[in-house]
């Protein structure tokens, strides 16, 4: 026995599913940080971090990736309305594959565990002012060029 049709709930409309519609979003995001994870571990199989020594091709990864993010926000923002899929691209896809925190984090620990933890703490402390220090002249300047391209 059926209830009368005036008793019944509501017909949900069908779930749809996160996913949908971002395959696109996902798929630029995995490409390009392949890309960018491929760079950075090409510079580091280029300029190796000994033990307890300074790592310093992660350090200037970072600090350099940190200066690009600065303009490319910059340039997506202010100057160029890029297509929806540019920014998980390059900015969260090949930077965030280029630029490492997981690497950093290991680095430190490393210079820790090879009796070095003041040369550590000066990376922890360098890497995190000069990657802030790059976003934020890095911006500034593209403004302040594409302030004086302007007519």
């Amino acid at each position: 026995m059926t209830a009368p049709e005036s008793l019944r709930a509501p017909a949900r409309p069908p779930r749809q599913s996160p996913w949908q519609g971002q395959a696109s979003v996902v798929a630029m995001v995995a490409l390009g940080g392949a890309l960018g994870a491929t760079a950075r571990y090409a510079l580091a199989l280029h300029w190796p971090a000994h033990p307890g020594q300074f790592p310093w091709a992660t350090f200037w990864t970072n600090v350099v990736g940190c200066a690009v993010i600065g303009v490319f926000m910059v340039v997506i923002t202010d100057v160029w309305a890029a297509h929806r899929l540019v920014r998980p691209f390059f900015g969260t896809g090949v930077l965030g594959g280029f630029t490492t925190f997981s690497t950093y984090a290991v680095d430190i620990q490393k210079l820790v565990d090879h009796g070095r933890p003041f040369t550590g703490l000066a990376y922890l402390a360098a890497t995190l002012l000069a990657a802030l220090t790059a976003v934020w002249l890095a911006s500034t300047a593209a403004r302040r060029v594409l302030k004086r391209r302007q007519p």
